[in-house]
């Protein structure tokens, strides 16, 4: 699974003009299953996130993480994370997994996350959403389970 994790003072989703999700201070997930990801990187990717210290202590030093803040996650799909832009100008996406192995796993990340204590909003799989955000810091990181 694929993850680009952004530290926000605020951020929503709408989807046809309704906000489907909202949060304050926390991040934005937005996330991709790649074909032959399972539920085990989904367990991966939310427990390593849920720990990540990013957030500034007293000290101004990143060093507390979501849950230490007391923060949120407004967790969206994704699938242009799976771009492919090694050959030509139009970036292909044939690595995302497939519709309904990637919305049940979308689904699961944003469980297991709530099950970690995370408060977390979603955005509507699929759909076209608009994101709203401020980034603070900007603090942006990327992650992929194969990474590892």
């Amino acid at each position: 699974m694929r993850a680009l994790i952004q530290r926000v003072s605020e951020a929503s989703v709408t989807v046809d003009d309704e906000i489907t999700g909202e949060i304050g201070a926390g991040l934005l997930i937005l996330i991709c299953a790649m074909q032959g990801d399972s539920e085990a990187e989904a367990d991966t990717l939310a427990a390593k996130i849920s720990k990540l210290r990013i957030f500034q202590d007293e000290a101004g030093k990143m060093n507390r993480s979501v849950l230490d803040i007391s923060g949120a996650a407004l967790v969206v799909s994704q699938f242009t994370l799976a771009a492919d832009t090694r050959r030509g100008n139009r970036p292909g996406f044939s690595t995302a997994a497939r519709p309904e192995d990637g919305k049940r796993l979308y689904e699961y990340f944003a469980e297991q996350l709530r099950a970690l204590a995370v408060p977390v909003a979603t955005g509507r799989f699929g759909a076209d959403m608009k994101v709203r955000l401020l980034n603070d810091g900007p603090v942006t990181i990327w992650m992929d389970t194969d990474d590892r």
